[in-house]
């Protein structure tokens, strides 16, 4: 029997019934097949006879038989039948981090929780004296069930001869495997894995929140302190498995429950003061889920190819309800109380109209003393007082648009979340209060990793408009003024469906007036900005309020 006569349907070694190609490793043959004696799926890699390579598999078999953690696919067998050498090992049903990175990086607490559970079942084979030696996101799966297991250990280093490795590779290649979890890229200098390479400055790689925004800082010094030449500040590196799993602990907790049922992990995390921003990135698009109860077909150890992207579980817990108890007065306490009567409610609207109209007066009053003030004393010609800096925009004679609801926009690259809380307060009337980019490192267009950021204002319906004056702090900001392509009523999701009809650089902080060169007639107007202030700790961009003038 030679490697290409083994084939769907074969029985090799009169045990396993040869069912699926699974994959393909320079000659070498990966197999889905059925354990006839014992009823069971396995996978088995076949060599051809006389592969060089049969001694190292033998050996490296050997040594997966020390990895005793359950987060590891044993080897179950190998041997030789009829010149060709096989070695069977458990079946998991699952994705490959290598395919969930297809659909996008992960969140931080994902990412963390499946590094730190990684970095444990390397701790413990380490122990042993031995190494997995080809970590990667191909050989990492979510099962079905939820878990992680690590495929080929020592035996998938063995197929592609690339040595046994040793336990300071394997933490580094984790070390990547987090990188690339955060921020959707390929810490090397080439593409890999079905990612792109990562950006770096100055001949040293850029730190995953510098990549992407949004990223954990706690996460982001554990990955600087695995890839870092040297760590940044000082900080010591980290080296082991087992210092690995200690820090990733700290900031995900040690819980072993998949992200989408992290409720324990994150309460534990929080109670050790160890919670930054890890759960509070808001990705506009969700990431991949790693719940495994998914519209997707179970991938063999992850050798399947692609299907149609899944939607997250939806959580389908119960909730607890609140016994029942009463006040005293024959009535529970979570049941409303009874509505007065309408004399008490004519009293009521008659304070408020009194007190409208106490305000009104007010005004009036307030208004004409103003205006008195104004007057030079000579005739009742008005002095012309010299212009005033302002943190507000000042009103046209256009008349100011009504702003119905607005969003911030983070298209890709970014992760689709910049302090989306903070927007309201750009048209709340109060100068004082802020919206804020996310800070960018060493550069001031958001750190050379993207195009821009702004946000999308929402005027309710179609609309002229003549001019955006926009209230900025911080000097030497540049901005656009965009309106979408086309249909000017649908708000688009990427930068290439806006038209940019207004433009300023390096403006100085204070507000900062954009006129299209035509009133432009549309419901959604986008500030975007490209090039951001310098603050302590890198460049953000800052505005305190938008108006919109008719």
């Amino acid at each position: 029997m030679s490697n290409q006569t083994v084939s769907p349907g074969a029985l090799l070694a009169g045990r396993y019934r040869i069912a699926e190609l699974l994959a393909e490793i320079d000659g070498a043959r990966v197999w889905r097949a059925v354990d006839e004696v014992l009823s069971r799926a396995v996978v088995v890699d076949v060599l051809p006879v006389g592969d060089p390579r049969t001694n190292l598999l033998f050996d490296a078999a050997r040594r997966a038989a020390a990895a005793n953690d359950p987060r590891f696919l044993r080897v179950l067998d190998c041997d030789m039948h009829d010149g060709v050498t096989y070695c069977v090992r458990e079946w998991a049903g699952g994705r490959t981090l290598e395919r969930m990175l297809g659909s996008g990086p992960l969140t931080g607490q994902q990412a963390g929780w499946l590094a730190r559970e990684v970095s444990e079942a390397l701790e413990n084979l380490h122990r042993t004296g031995f190494a997995h030696g080809a970590i990667s996101p191909a050989t990492v799966v979510v099962t079905d069930a939820g878990a992680i297991k690590v495929v080929g250990v020592a035996t998938e280093a063995a197929l592609r001869s690339s040595g046994a490795g040793s336990p300071e590779e394997d933490v580094h290649s984790l070390g990547e495997l987090l990188f690339a979890s955060l921020t959707g890229r390929w810490p090397g200098p080439a593409p890999a894995w079905g990612l792109q390479p990562a950006p770096v400055e100055h001949g040293r790689l850029l730190s995953p929140r510098q990549v992407r925004a949004g990223v954990p800082r706690s996460l982001d010094d554990i990955s600087d302190r695995l890839l870092g030449d040297p760590p940044r500040h000082h900080a010591p590196p980290i080296t082991s498995a087992a210092g690995l799993s200690a820090a990733l602990s700290g900031v995900v907790g040690s819980s072993h429950e998949p992200p989408n049922q992290m409720d324990e992990t994150v309460q534990v995390a929080r109670q050790n003061g160890s919670i930054d921003d890890a759960t509070q990135v808001v990705p506009q698009a969700p990431p991949p889920a790693l719940d495994p109860h998914s519209a997707y077909n179970s991938e063999p150890n992850g050798y399947r190819q692609p299907q149609q992207a899944y939607e997250p579980a939806t959580d389908t817990r119960p909730v607890r309800r609140q016994p029942s108890s009463s006040n005293g007065n024959g009535r529970r306490r979570d049941e409303p109380k009874r509505k007065g009567s309408w004399g008490g409610r004519i009293l009521i609207l008659l304070a408020i109209l009194a007190l409208l109209s106490v305000v009104a007066m007010a005004q009036f009053l307030l208004k004409g003393a103003m205006n008195n003030d104004q007057d030079s004393g000579d005739g009742g010609t008005k002095s012309s007082a010299p212009p005033q800096t302002s943190t507000t925009p000042s009103a046209t004679t256009g008349g100011k648009a009504t702003i119905a609801g607005a969003k911030d926009f983070d298209p890709p690259p970014g992760n689709g979340e910049e302090h989306r809380k903070d927007v309201p307060n750009t048209y709340d009337g109060k100068p004082d209060t802020t919206w804020k980019t996310q800070s960018y490192k060493n550069k001031p267009n958001l750190g050379g990793i993207k195009e821009g950021v702004g946000i999308i204002y929402d005027l309710g319906a179609k609309t002229s408009v003549s001019s955006v004056a926009v209230a900025l702090q911080g000097d030497d900001t540049s901005l656009e003024v965009l309106i979408p392509k086309g249909d000017t009523t649908k708000s688009p999701t990427s930068i290439d469906g806006w038209d940019s009809v207004a433009t300023q650089e390096d403006q100085p902080e204070g507000t900062v007036t954009l006129k299209p060169t035509a009133p432009a007639e549309t419901r959604y107007v986008l500030v975007w900005l490209t090039k951001l202030p310098k603050v302590s700790d890198g460049y953000q961009g800052i505005i305190s309020e938008v108006t919109i003038q008719k």
